[in-house]
């Protein structure tokens, strides 16, 4: 009789457990979810945004002779 009890009372602890579970994951999911759709949408407003674009002429320098100059220069 008593082990009829401890199978019940196991029986229901699984079930109730397994439903919180899956409860709680439901959340996750909704959760992670809700962060793709910020981070896609946060790179796409980047993306088209041509005011944060990059300077194609980035590090080139105005006169890459001076510095050759310098060095060939016997005077100094």
């Amino acid at each position: 009789m008593w082990w009829a009890i401890v199978v019940a009372v196991g029986v229901l602890g699984y079930w109730v457990g397994d439903w919180q579970g899956y409860s709680r994951s439901q959340n996750d999911v909704k959760k992670a979810q809700e962060v793709a759709a910020q981070k896609a949408a946060e790179d796409a407003a980047k993306a088209a945004n041509p005011f944060k674009a990059t300077n194609p002429l980035e590090g080139v320098e105005s006169n890459p002779f001076e510095e050759a100059k310098k060095v060939l220069n016997p005077f100094n």
